[in-house]
């Protein structure tokens, strides 16, 4: 039976922080200092709609402002309560730290079931949102910075972007207010699909280390691993696709709100897409056995079980009963403290959130920079390159006495474009982060798992800077 404290999301996270800071041995008052929010705002606000005013509940937190501007997601979903936003927050503070991000971390939510509305309404509701959180300083290039997470997108950010732009016209930063917008509204190329990419990124640099394989339980490279995956949203259905169609992994079974599929051949990314966009959910997919109790896949046979939905979804009561060898936590907080002792105990590798998910603030960090220095990556160096891929084929060509072909030369007078820089940088930044919490995890004797390693990596960062202020 699942325990109280269990379903609480803030708990769980406060818990792993608390395991980590214990491994480091962080004096208890300076614990309490950075566990808990800085500041948390609730906000009340009435829209017009449909003849009538509807009053919505929204919230912002800041866990630390060790590092401006602080940074985080703003969800739209019915369940969103102001414990899980402060959850998140403090997250945010962990996951910027660990790949080294210089933001704090912040979160937002309104609680709001947006398939209830019209395009138009939720602009309106977005855009008064946006004033009330502007009014209180709970959204600004320098000090707090939103971002998409479940129920907003690209659209929602440029509603906040434009609302923030008229509120301060004189702000020549105003467009780096937000992240996660449309490339022609100031965002930047791979963003949309940066946490996916980033889950990506990660199981490949987890498979470069066969020791990390073999304590897993499994064996070989990516290639060919059976994969179920909970959440067809924005960063689980990006993941399928570049697991699928660039690592060769077979995807055995996906999860989504309506139920699940099941499938030993392998299911396409694309041509789900294309029936969800048509049937509205998995059910009819043809070529795959529909499972009505979707949460019963996560104990499906797999090799990988990727989370990609919500919070809380591998419990105490459910942990027994999974069989992947390696969890790959791809949604904030999808497997709970008390579910984590049971899996570890058995011997199941667990790849944290506070990693995987790290894709989407490395990149909303690019854009912030190309957004407040007001230039494109690679505008000044991309002719340089291709002149440079010209010389190398001149080179070989002169050498041998023979042409090169034109597959061959097509790479090198392309040139790097943004979305090269954006995907090397995040990339390089996702091996980076794996590495400093493998060397974290293997060299000391107090930590035993890589979610604690990681928040210790991030942890220590934290405490350094708190010093540094002479905060602490």
């Amino acid at each position: 039976m699942t325990s109280a404290t269990e379903n609480d999301f803030q708990a769980s996270v406060r818990g792993m922080f608390d395991r980590a800071a214990a491994a480091l041995g962080v004096p208890d008052d300076l614990v309490e200092t950075i566990r808990e929010c800085k500041s948390v705002i609730q906000l009340r606000f009435p829209v017009r709609l449909r003849g009538r005013y509807q009053t919505f509940c929204g919230w912002r937190a800041v866990h630390s402002e060790h590092r401006l501007p602080v940074k985080g997601g703003i969800r739209y979903a019915p369940f969103v309560d102001q414990q899980e936003v402060e959850a998140l927050a403090a997250l945010m503070t962990f996951k910027c730290a660990l790949v080294d991000v210089p933001f704090g971390g912040a979160k937002g939510g309104l609680s709001i079931r947006p398939d209830d509305y019209t395009e138009e309404e939720l602009e309106l509701i977005t855009r008064r949102f946006t004033q009330e959180l502007a009014d209180r300083g709970y959204i600004s290039p320098s000090r707090d910075v939103p971002a998409p997470d479940i129920g907003t997108g690209a659209r929602e950010m440029a509603w906040m972007a434009d609302e923030y732009r008229q509120l301060y016209p004189s702000d020549i930063d105003a467009l780096a207010c937000v992240t996660g917008k449309p490339v022609t509204q100031g965002g930047i190329p791979g963003r949309e699909e940066a946490t996916g990419r980033g889950v990506q990124y990660v199981l490949r640099e987890f498979f470069r280390h066969p020791d990390d394989v073999g304590r897993s339980g499994l064996e070989g490279g990516l290639e060919g691993k059976r994969v179920i995956l909970q959440g067809l949203g924005n960063v689980g259905s990006h993941a399928a696709r570049y697991l699928v169609e660039e690592e060769g992994v077979r995807l055995t079974g996906v999860i989504e709100h309506d139920g699940a599929l099941l499938s030993d051949t392998g299911l396409a990314p694309a041509a789900l897409a294309e029936h969800m966009a048509r049937a509205g959910g998995l059910e009819g997919f043809p070529g795959a056995r529909f499972v009505a109790d979707g949460a019963s896949v996560l104990e499906a046979e797999c090799d990988i079980l990727i989370p990609a939905a919500i919070e809380s979804q591998i419990t105490e009561a459910n942990a027994p009963r999974i069989r992947a060898p390696l969890i790959v936590e791809a949604a904030n907080g999808p497997v709970t403290l008390a579910a984590e002792r049971q899996l570890l105990a058995r011997g199941t590798a667990i790849l944290p959130d506070l990693l995987v998910n790290a894709g989407g603030v490395t990149v909303s960090y690019f854009e912030w920079v190309s957004n407040v220095s007001h230039m494109r990556f690679g505008r000044l160096s991309r002719q340089l390159d291709i002149q440079r891929g010209k010389r190398i084929i001149d080179m070989i060509e002169t050498t041998s006495g023979r042409t090169v072909p034109d597959e061959l030369k097509a790479p090198l007078l392309r040139g790097v474009d943004e979305l090269d820089l954006v995907q090397s940088g995040l990339e390089d930044t996702m091996r980076e982060a794996y590495g400093a919490m493998r060397e974290t995890m293997l060299g000391s004797d107090a930590i035993e798992d890589m979610r604690t390693a990681a928040f210790a990596v991030a942890l220590e960062k934290v405490v350094r800077s708190y010093r540094q202020m002479g905060l602490a």
